[in-house]
């Protein structure tokens, strides 16, 4: 069963990936897709960013609040709705730039766990509200290109 809806084929397994947008209001709500909205507002180092995705995604107990259980979380999120996942994520420019070695850090697991789920077949996308458009992700508006 494919997580496209109707009409926005970008929404399917195929083309899970990060992506950037300038404007959240780009974003409609995806049928099908579990929309979580990550805050990174006000977030500066690796312990904070990893709290934030544990509020936000409401992880289990057995968490470790590390890179490996971050990435363990993310790659089974069976206490989640059964369909594919758009995490929004806002504020990260503070984290960027005074943490950047661990930003990187998270920028590659991210799409590590967006392949992961693409090749079951399970759409996976992680879209970060970039006004300036200084990330070099694929833009939202050319994810189906």
């Amino acid at each position: 069963m494919s997580d496209a809806t109707a009409g926005d084929e970008r929404l399917s397994a195929a083309h899970s990936g990060l992506y950037r947008v300038a404007d959240a209001r780009a974003l409609a709500p995806g049928a099908g897709l579990d929309v979580v909205p990550v805050s990174l507002a006000g977030v500066s180092d690796k312990a904070a960013l990893l709290e934030r995705f544990a509020a936000a995604l409401a992880f289990p107990d057995w968490f470790g609040a590390n890179w490996d259980a971050l990435e363990d979380c993310l790659g089974d999120l069976s206490w989640r709705a059964d369909k594919g996942r758009l995490l929004r994520i806002e504020g990260f420019e503070p984290l960027a730039a005074r943490a950047r070695d661990d930003f990187g850090i998270l920028l590659a697991l991210l799409a590590d766990v967006a392949e992961y789920w693409s090749g079951r077949g399970r759409a996976f996308f992680v879209v970060f509200v970039d006004p300036a458009q200084k990330l070099r992700l694929r833009d939202w508006g050319d994810a189906a290109a």
